[in-house]
């Protein structure tokens, strides 16, 4: 990528550079290969594809953060919404303003003189001592002071304001001037916004109608929604929302606040319309939790009705980005996330991330790495070769590491393969000689030639091309699937060994033919795809003789390659076939069990082949049983430290297919 410069040069001319301003706009936001192999990882070490993408969604790829990040920024916005402020403040108001009137009431009634001021006074005193009551019971009280009655005037109004405020978001403004004209807007609003969310549950609304309602109520909606679907969302938000909050009063607040309530909407228009508007949002919206208390904390700025009812639906917002980033629904995906909702929350850089880690997982379909099915996501051919290739690598590295000795065989002989690449001759080499390459090195060496004269050769000069021996194999590789190769870390190593060795056939050896057979109580043979995918399963028995049966009809389906048996286990043999086809499990092992292994080994041993046991753990009983049958069969065993059970099984694999029929 280069950035372009704008150049002072009166002919325009402009001049290139590399790209200074961060990261480069036209670089992938990943690296598509890293992360299947992250993927990769988690599958071999016991996972499922759907919870390794899972993994890597949550940890993020390439710097970028991932939905762990992104959740972490969310639980620190829950705990500040739920410090925000107290919601049982609305009924701290309307005491205040009650008091107001009450002090300026008793004023006036101190200076006036008679029985009904009295009266009047005992009536004050006896009032009942929650909020709510006093305020219905000076509901039809005749206030002497003008500066009294317009307090308590003001509460009822205060209180209608705050109830509209809590299911619109815009008309706690239009209400404030205490303007009948003002409330009969709301209430025509209110009708025509009932007409059509019937019209809508009926199916035959329009977007004329809801166009035509915006025009004429637009100045209650501050959300401008684009679409009635919109609206109601953003109504049902905001009710569910207050039902909420009124679920996380106690009960004695909860019951006072319902009766300011109540006597607020004392307008019978009113009250109706409103009703009618709860039943149709619940209808439309069922699935919205109305009933459960958000946890915030008391104390703090006392929050009014309206303010209470906005601190609820952040939360409840948070709360559903969480759910939605948690991923824990067994359909869910990244395209289930509110992208408004998170950027409204979180910012654009959260939307970057979050479309970043979406674009990674559709591109690893459309690809070909992973293939949805109705089981869920699956790895696919290409992706098991790109893990089978990464698997190999790290094997060769290994045997680079711990032996700087050739491990491929060069010799030669009428069937031999040309590899394509060459190398310096070495004294005893019976490889061909590549000419070319030899002349090529003598003219760089000596330089041109002079006229009439020839080459002259120096050793140093001379290439040989290297060849495969197209000996063919084939080769049983018999894996352990008891439940303690999981226990003890073995199950990952065990598999990426597995797709090692058949990436190396696949590439290197494409005559040879491998079967990769698991076994636990039954054997089985398993594509790689399937091994790939194999999960362990809480079975108990190692069935080692059914395994190699399955391994000796393998071998005679390839009478003319070299029979290779390679046996990889952390437990001695505790199940065995029945003459039925049963398999019967007995720990400790059984003299039949180990019997009916023996005979397999003895039937192998018959037709040719060696079998080689690479032991992992410290099993004594297993270490006795190995050295028996190696020494019956003149195989070998092998006590590879796990890290590096590939580099054993590949060496030995090399060596044995070299023939020794």
């Amino acid at each position: 990528m280069s950035e372009r410069y704008q150049n002072p040069d009166p002919h325009g001319r402009y001049r290139y550079g590399p790209w200074r301003g961060g990261r480069d706009p036209l670089a992938p936001p990943y690296d598509l290969r890293a992360a299947l192999d992250r993927i990769g990882e988690d599958v071999l070490s016991a996972g499922t594809v759907r919870d390794a993408l899972k993994d890597l969604m949550r940890r993020g790829l390439d710097g970028r953060g991932g939905l762990d990040k992104l959740a972490q920024r969310l639980r620190k916005l829950r705990a500040a919404a739920r410090r925000r402020g107290d919601l049982g403040g609305t009924l701290d108001q309307v005491r205040a303003a009650l008091d107001q009137a009450l002090a300026a009431e008793r004023e006036q009634l101190a200076g006036m003189d008679g029985d009904e001021h009295r009266l009047a006074e005992l009536e004050l005193d006896t009032l009942p001592d929650d909020v709510a009551g006093a305020v219905r019971a000076l509901s039809d009280y005749p206030w002497r002071s003008d500066e009294a009655r317009a307090a308590y005037e003001a509460i009822t109004a205060m209180l209608q304001r705050e109830v509209l405020d809590g299911q619109f978001a815009g008309l706690k403004r239009a209400l404030e001037g205490s303007d009948p004209e003002a409330m009969q807007r709301v209430k025509d609003m209110l009708a025509d916004l009932n007409a059509l969310l019937a019209e809508h549950a009926r199916n035959s609304d329009t977007t004329d109608m809801f166009a035509d309602f915006m025009n004429r109520h637009g100045e209650f909606f501050p959300e401008q929604p684009e679409n009635l679907d919109e609206l109601i969302d953003a109504l049902a938000r905001r009710q569910a929302a207050a039902q909420r909050m009124m679920a996380s009063l106690s009960p004695e607040q909860r019951e006072q606040l319902a009766q300011l309530m109540q006597q607020a909407l004392a307008d019978a228009d009113l009250a109706s319309q409103m009703a009618q508007l709860s039943d149709n949002l619940r209808a439309l919206r069922p699935a919205l939790d109305r009933s459960s208390p958000t946890g915030m904390n008391e104390g703090g700025q006392p929050l009014g009705y309206g303010e209470a009812v906005e601190a609820v639906a952040e939360l409840a917002d948070l709360e559903a980005l969480s759910d939605q980033l948690s991923q824990s629904d067994p359909g869910s995906t990244l395209d289930d996330v509110d992208i408004d909702l998170l950027e409204k929350r979180l910012g654009r850089d959260a939307v970057a991330d979050l479309q970043a880690l979406r674009e990674l997982e559709r591109e690893l379909e459309r690809q070909g790495y992973l293939s949805r099915t109705d089981d869920g996501l699956k790895l696919t051919p290409r992706a098991l070769r790109r893990l089978g290739q990464t698997a190999l690598k790290r094997v060769f590295a290994q045997i680079a590491a711990s032996s700087p000795g050739d491990h491929d065989d060069r010799r030669t002989g009428s069937a031999d393969e040309r590899t394509g690449l060459t190398r310096p001759w070495e004294f005893g080499d019976e490889l061909p000689l590549d000419a070319p390459r030899t002349v090529a090195n003598a003219l760089r060496r000596a330089g041109l030639p002079v006229a009439g004269r020839g080459v002259r050769l120096a050793v140093e000069d001379f290439e040989v091309t290297e060849t495969e021996r197209r000996t063919t194999a084939a080769v049983a590789l018999c894996v352990d699937l008891s439940y303690s190769m999981v226990q003890d870390g073995r199950w990952g190593p065990m598999k990426q060994t597995a797709l090692a060795l058949n990436h190396l056939i696949e590439t290197r050896f494409a005559h040879d033919a491998l079967q990769v057979i698991g076994f636990n109580r039954y054997a089985r043979r398993l594509s790689p795809l399937q091994l790939a995918e194999v999960e362990p399963d809480w079975i108990q028995g190692t069935n080692l003789q059914h395994a190699l049966i399955l391994a000796a009809r393998h071998l005679r389906r390839h009478p003319d390659a070299e029979p290779v048996v390679l046996v990889v286990t952390d437990g001695e043999p505790t199940a065995h076939l029945l003459p039925d086809g049963d398999a019967h499990f007995q720990w400790p092992p059984t003299s039949a069990t180990l019997r009916a292994t023996v005979a397999q080994v003895d039937e192998l041993s018959r037709y040719g082949a060696t079998i080689n046991t690479f032991m992992l753990g410290d099993d004594p009983g297993l270490a006795r049983f190995v050295d028996a049958i190696a020494r019956r069969c003149g195989g070998r065993v092998f006590t590879p430290d796990i890290a590096r059970l590939g580099e054993y099984v590949v060496s030995d694999y090399l060596q044995a297919r070299r023939g020794r029929r």
